[in-house]
């Protein structure tokens, strides 16, 4: 059974986002562990896909750091194994990854062998950018056969047949894109982004605003728009990256990581009892 509704079931949900392998299969052990004592209340584990379509400089680069770690699907399913966390795990990828993996195992291509195996190690969901919701029937029958969900990005320009479509297909909880673009790090919240909660208001699953959030503010405002989560990559993944130019060891990372996690789960909580006017 999944797990991610306990992500949601007490308040805002912070839900950080880092590159599995990022810089090291070790370093990114321990700074997974940093988040979830920062008040994580769900992880997005990124398997590193060659051609990451939705990602910005920042994550690209991680995804480059932790393919040249090694980092492979075997290894990501190790290294979900060997996480020492109690929140639920969502993989984000691509599809490929995905449909290959199951030619490797069984020699027929398809998405069942990486739902099951990832299942076995602790995977509770799954974020795929590149699979439209027309094409998505495989992976979703595999998720409902091993109790996973599968979580679709609504961007502000998604409406209509496409939104009724993906809606019809998403659990866990729906991935609000906040702005147009590709992902990374904003000093500020979109103004598309109450636009979208508001559009997506009459479907009961919890809606996660996720791209350019990169403060407490930011997330306190996110929040404080109606959503039931912020997700965080960019700015969490530059923590990362300063840490590689710098030298440092992994645990001075993980202890930045750990305190910026803390000030972005205090931000969602503060946009909670937000009222009046700021409260959409």
């Amino acid at each position: 059974m999944s797990r991610i509704p306990e992500a949601f079931a007490d308040g805002p949900a912070f839900v950080p986002y880092l590159a599995a392998g990022d810089p090291s299969y070790e370093a990114s052990v321990e700074y997974v562990e940093a988040l979830e004592r920062g008040g994580a209340d769900l992880v997005e584990l990124g398997l590193p896909f060659s051609e990451p379509i939705a990602e910005g400089p920042t994550i690209q680069e991680a995804v480059v750091r932790a393919l040249e770690g090694g980092m492979t699907p075997t290894r990501f399913f190790e290294f979900v194994e060997d996480l020492d966390v109690s929140v639920p795990l969502v993989c984000m990828t691509y599809y490929n990854l995905i449909y290959q993996f199951g030619r490797r195992e069984t020699g027929e291509p398809g998405p069942e062998p990486f739902v099951r195996r990832a299942a076995e190690v602790g995977i509770d969901g799954f974020v795929v950018p590149d699979l439209p919701a027309e094409e998505a029937g495989p992976l979703r029958a595999a998720c409902d056969e091993h109790d996973c969900d599968l979580v679709f990005i609504v961007a502000p320009t998604t409406r209509g047949e496409r939104l009724e479509r993906i809606m019809e297909q998403v659990s866990g909880y729906v991935y609000v894109q906040a702005r147009l673009g590709v992902t990374g790090a904003r000093a500020d919240v979109s103004d598309q982004t109450a636009e979208s909660l508001s559009r997506l208001s009459r479907w009961d699953v919890p809606k996660a605003v996720g791209f350019g959030i990169s403060s407490g503010e930011n997330a306190r405002d996110v929040v404080a728009a109606g959503a039931d989560g912020v997700i965080v990559g960019s700015a969490l993944v530059d923590i990362v990256a300063e840490g590689v130019e710098e030298d440092a060891d992994a645990t001075t990372v993980a202890e930045r990581l750990e305190a910026t996690a803390r000030e972005l789960k205090e931000g969602a909580l503060a946009g909670e009892n937000v009222t009046g006017p700021e409260r959409t």
